[in-house]
Formats: structure tokens, sequence, C-alpha cells
């Protein structure tokens, strides 16, 4: 099995350098942040299993990075913050965090919360039901962990760019119309400006064309899009 990825987010040099190395020696792989104005970036970089967060970071607190990162993730937060108030707690939980470590803290701990997170939600105590999943020719699309998986590579996925690869690789190679994208991309498509589309296609073509997919999504003019399996992938 591969290893467990665990991204840190701690501006404390010296305790996110000792929390690595802990986590290292039992066997996880980890990434501590280094740009705190990208920590999405960084995110979908690694595509970590499970996330350590502190509150006090430089420009946003982590409430703010919470928030951004469960618009597309589901995967475990855990708080690991000098706040010990009640009310920190509380926030930490209902700004999308699933558990909270109050510093300073016996490495003991946060090696079984971490534990105790990843059984449950990859390992013996995660859901049995079978996870959704569409697959075309070599190519798989995970929906619940909003992930592409290739031959060689796993590609990370935001919540809008995994809705299109859904129902374009689902009903490849048919059409999809714009209005039906549309649709199902935006609860209210009066407030959504047309070139809105277009935009998030281009994003999910270049992530594609990064990740070396030959793969292509279509422009069928008056119509809508087209997924278009490459021979290498079938």
């Amino acid at each position: 099995m591969d290893k467990h990825r665990i991204l840190i987010v701690e501006d404390d040099l010296k305790i996110a350098s000792m929390l690595a190395d802990t986590l290292s020696k039992y066997h996880y792989e980890v990434k501590t942040v280094e740009a705190f104005d990208q920590i999405v970036e960084e995110f979908n970089a690694f595509s970590p299993h499970l996330v350590l967060l502190d509150i006090n970071l430089p420009s946003y607190d982590g409430y703010y990075w919470c928030r951004q990162l469960r618009q597309f993730t589901t995967v475990p937060i855990i708080y690991i913050s000098a706040r010990s108030g009640e009310m920190d707690q509380i926030f930490a939980l209902e700004n999308g965090g699933d558990d909270f470590i109050t510093k300073p803290f016996h490495y003991e701990i946060v090696l079984a919360k971490i534990k105790s997170h990843l059984r449950r939600t990859y390992g013996e105590y995660a859901s049995k039901q079978e996870e959704r999943t569409v697959k075309l020719g070599q190519l798989q699309l995970y929906l619940e962990r909003m992930e592409l998986q290739t031959k060689t590579d796993a590609l990370p996925l935001q919540k809008k760019e995994c809705v299109i690869l859904e129902l374009l690789m689902g009903e490849s190679p048919k059409v999809v119309s714009r209005e039906r994208l549309l649709e199902e991309l935006w609860d209210d498509q009066a407030f959504v400006d047309e070139n809105t589309l277009n935009v998030n296609m281009t994003r999910v073509r270049k992530k594609l064309a990064d990740y070396h997919i030959k793969s292509t999504i279509e422009t069928v003019r008056g119509a809508g899009y087209r997924f278009i399996l490459s021979d290498e992938e079938v």
C-alpha cells in the first residue's frame, strides 16, 4: 500500500519540522507548506490524505483556509493550535475541521488522532459502500475523492472539474450540451456569465495536458462538448 500523505500547515518552523520528522519516522509521506498565500495550490499539488492545520497563520487564518479546502475536498482536517478556548474549538469544527489538538501537545496524541482519522476515512472503519467511479478506457474517475487516475498518475481535481469530467466521460463519445453542463455546475444559472463555463473548460483541458493525458475535450459549435478518448488510452 502507498504511504498516506500528510500536509502540515504550520508557520512555526520548529514545530513544523518536528512534526514532519516524527511523522516521517512512522512512514507517512509529509509535506510542509512554505507559501502561506498558496495553500490551496500546495494542497492540489500534493493531494494529501490528511491535513494538520494551525489557526494563526500569515495573511489569512486557518478557519479561512479550511473553508477554502472544504469547497472541493472531504479529507480529514485536524486543527493544531495554541488557542484553547471552548469557542475556538467550536468555531474550528463549524468551519469544516474534523478534530482539534491544543498546543503544547504530546506527539503520541497527534499520531493517535491521525491514525484514527485515516482508519475511519480510508481503512478498516471506512464505509464499505462501493465508491462511485466513471471508467473510460484506461482512465478512471473517482468521484468521492475527486481524482482522475491514469495508468501511471493520480490527478487531483477541484469540485467543478470533477463534475465536468463526470458528465463528459459518462456520455462519451456523445455531446453534452452547454445547458446541461450549466445546470449541473451551478444552482442558479441566471447569475452565471456565459464565459464562466468556457473558463472552467479551459482549466480542465490544461490540467489534462499538464498530466500528459492524450484524451481531449472537443467543442462542438452550437451544441456543447464531448470527451474524445485517445487511442493510447483505450
